[in-house]
């Protein structure tokens, strides 16, 4: 990933953090039918490795699992909120008008070999585990045991487990610190005029991150 040094992230606390927080990963992979990507929901492992393990299962009859050998590097692109950006917004603008356009956004690449998991206990912690995190916040929580262990059994003879030992792993906030203090302040007001929930959530980075290095 192209990281101009004001817009990297490497502190591992908050690359994990991102992961959790988004839970939605592209699995990207090149395997025998060249290059396959399926948008997969990840569980975070960091128990056995510094940089983390992350766990999936895909459906028995998505042939992405199939199409690469165990061991082959496969990519996990966490994306997080994004915006466009006006140049009318920059106190730039009206000094000089030598401005553009741009996008501001967030994420998350990890990328590691994959090992695929075709052990129906192992696909069941991953699930029982995915869904403890995701439904933790609802009054009452649902989990894999509410439903009748035939169903269950059933249901996981149709998916497949992987698992990626992440090998490296990069973040990328660009949300205006390349911008002169005016200019940010301007995409930041200019962010929260409009009322969308991913101009507030991108005026929020602005507003903590975009301050020029």
């Amino acid at each position: 990933m192209y990281q101009p040094p004001h817009f990297r992230e490497d502190r591992l606390d908050i690359l994990h953090g991102f992961i959790r927080a988004q839970t939605l990963g592209m699995l990207v992979t090149s395997g025998r039918s060249g290059l396959l990507a399926n948008p997969i929901p990840f569980l975070l492992d960091v128990s056995s490795s510094t940089k983390g393990v992350l766990k999936a299962h895909l459906s028995r009859a998505n042939p992405q699992w199939r199409d690469i050998e165990s061991g082959a590097e496969a990519l996990v692109i966490f994306q997080g909120v994004d915006t466009y950006i006006t140049p009318s917004w920059y106190e730039t603008k009206r000094e000089t008008g030598k401005v553009v356009p741009t996008w501001n956004y967030a994420v998350v690449q990890a990328a590691g070999p994959m090992t695929i998991m075709d052990d129906p206990n192992w696909v069941r912690a991953q699930i029982g585990a995915l869904t403890a995190q995701q439904e933790g916040s609802f009054a009452e929580p649902w989990a894999v045991s509410d439903a009748p262990d035939d169903f269950v059994a059933a249901q996981l003879k149709g998916i497949v487990g992987v698992q990626i030992a992440i090998a490296r792993i990069e973040g990328k906030w660009k949300v205006s610190q390349n911008r002169p203090e005016g200019d940010r302040l301007g995409v930041s007001e200019g962010l929260r005029s409009r009322e969308s929930r991913t101009a507030q959530e991108m005026a929020d980075l602005v507003d903590q991150r975009g301050v020029k290095s």
